[in-house]
């Protein structure tokens, strides 16, 4: 059985999109175990300098760091990562769950990643070239791994 870690930073406030996430989450659970991490935001000003929010990934970045996992195969989500189609990215997890049974994906707050995070991981993915909430990109990326999922088990949910 698979383990789906999902590391995330900050928490999600509206009610609709915590209610999307439990329902993919459940929806998840009959293909492995879900684990999730959320992490705080570290708060930078309103109107922040470059500097300030190079600091503020690295923050966020150690923390995140230290919730990664050897033994996982750990996928950043990020807007410069490679993009898939539905079957393209179902294949790639069915091959990773033949080398490991943990799959970690990590999403950062609305200003991304630190750059150590991302040279850590062993794929950069990116759903779209659209920008969305970093919030709203929870909901995405787990509904996203579900189809993944259903591909792989041959399931009805893929059209």
């Amino acid at each position: 059985m698979v383990t789906l870690k999902f590391i995330t930073i900050g928490s999600l406030k509206e009610e609709y999109l915590k209610s999307a996430v439990q329902e993919y989450e459940k929806r998840l659970s009959g293909f492995g175990k879900i684990i999730n991490v959320n992490l705080k935001e570290v708060r930078i000003s309103p109107s922040p300098s470059a500097s300030e929010i190079k600091a503020s990934l690295s923050e966020e970045g150690k923390a995140i760091l230290g919730n990664m996992s050897d033994r996982s195969y750990n996928i950043a989500m990020c807007v410069e990562g490679k993009q898939f189609s539905s079957e393209e990215l179902a294949e790639t997890l069915e091959s990773v769950c033949l080398r490991t049974n943990e799959i970690c994906f990590i999403i950062g707050s609305s200003h991304g990643l630190s750059d150590e995070v991302k040279n850590a991981a062993d794929l950069k993915l990116s759903l779209s070239k659209l920008t969305f909430p970093h919030q709203l990109m929870r909901v995405i990326l787990l509904e996203t791994v579900y189809r993944s999922m259903s591909i792989i088990k041959g399931t009805k949910y893929h059209k």
